[in-house]
Formats: C-alpha cells, structure tokens, sequence
C-alpha cells in the first residue's frame, strides 16, 4: 500500500493469514506501518496491490456498510459524543434496551463508575466525553465495541495512553472483549500481547518477523529488543 502522494510504500509485500478466533499483534517502532495495516482492513483506505480476502472473498466486492457491520474498533483516541452514556454505549445499535446496555457496561467494568454519575446512564459526558477521565471513556468505548458484538476486532493500542490502574481496568475490560473473535491488535505495552496467538513485527514498512512470544525471544532479533527495551531487568 502507498498513498496517492507517494512515491514509497507504506506497507510492502505483506502475507499474514488470520484464523478465525486467533489474536494476531502487531508491534514494531513507530511508522513501521501498524496503523496502515489495521486501516486497511475495514476499507479506510484499499490496498495498492494485492488483495485482502475474508473467508476468499476480496473486501472490495463487499459493500462497505456490510463489511463495516462485522467489525469493532476501540482506539486510543476514543469516539464519544455530547449526549447520554446510553445514547454513547447504544450509538449505531438504536433499538437496544438497557438490559443490553448494562450488560455490555458490566463486561466493559464500567457499570460501577456510571451508577456513580449524577444521573447514571442517562449522565450527558460532554464534548468528546470530556467529562469523563481516559479511563472511563475508553471503558464506555469497549462497552459500545460489546453492544455490537463483533466477529472482527481492531484495537489500536487502547491502553497506551492510561495510568497504571485505569490500564489494569480497561486490560479487564478488553479481556471480556475478545474472547471468541478474530482479534488484530495493535500493542505499545508488549506485557499485554504475550499471550497472542501471532505476533507480527512490522519495520519500515515489511514484515521482519513472526511466531509467538516465545518463538520471537528465541530469534533474538528485533522483538527481543523491543522486550528488552521495556523489561530491562529480565535480560540484566
């Protein structure tokens, strides 16, 4: 993949086949590509050459709005809007009813936070959420990722932006999110994806290694130094 207004590719001879139900983690220093690769998936942006393919099917026969509907997003930047946390954890599922709600709340472990708002879930957040700390707002944004249930998840380092104890919650809460999906994930904190089914190391545009996390330390190639750079006493 390469942008109209370049003469580089951001993105080149990629191959990565995702199983269903697997988590696949993609790490690598910034601008290495992490970003691209998850954006291309639900069509922001189509691949230059190439195909990406769901169940052999090529995304771009797939009407947008059809593909989209399969897939939840949970950013570091959360999306959240000057309205009630219903109406914030319900958008783009109308018709849902507040036992769903608090259902999805509870799995997001937001419902304590929210039941202590001035109005509970009928609480307006503000411009963006901004009555809410980073914590609470990434939680409601799981919580929405819940409500709609998706069978394919793209989190895009969710917890690197969060103190200590408010990443503890959302890690919670994002571990009640995957479970049984196709998950990509894009990690800052390298302690949050050792259990992933694949990791993919990304480096300047290419793919320069892969395997689990203890496949990966055994190459000692560029994944171990990436750990090591964050756990520097393990390797002392």
């Amino acid at each position: 993949f390469q942008y109209e207004n370049s003469d580089l590719p951001v993105l080149n001879n990629i191959h990565v086949e995702i199983p269903k139900g697997n988590t696949i983690a993609l790490v690598g220093s910034s601008g290495a590509g992490k970003s691209t690769f998850v954006d291309l998936v639900p069509r922001f942006y189509d691949v230059s050459k190439g195909t990406i393919l769901i169940d052999d099917i090529d995304i771009r026969e797939i009407k947008i709005e059809n593909l989209r509907s399969f897939m939840g997003i949970v950013t570091q930047d959360t999306i959240l809007f000057n309205d009630t946390v219903f109406n914030n954890i319900c958008y783009g599922q109308p018709n849902s009813d507040i036992e769903k709600i608090r259902s999805a709340a509870d799995a997001a472990n937001a419902t304590e936070f929210i039941e202590n708002l001035p109005n509970g879930f009928d609480t307006i957040i503000g411009e963006k959420g901004i009555l809410l700390s980073g914590g609470k707002k990434q939680r409601i944004s799981i919580a929405r990722a819940i409500l709609k249930n998706p069978d394919i998840l793209i989190l895009d380092e969710a917890t690197s932006a969060l103190d200590t104890e408010s990443e503890r919650k959302v890690q919670g809460a994002i571990d009640n999110l995957v479970k049984e999906r196709t998950v990509i994930v894009i990690a800052h904190r390298l302690s949050t994806i050792t259990n992933a089914d694949q990791i993919i190391v990304l480096d300047k545009g290419r793919l320069v290694e892969s395997g689990t996390h203890d496949e990966l330390l055994l190459m000692n190639g560029q994944y171990k130094n990436l750990y090591a750079i964050q756990f520097r006493d393990i390797f002392k």
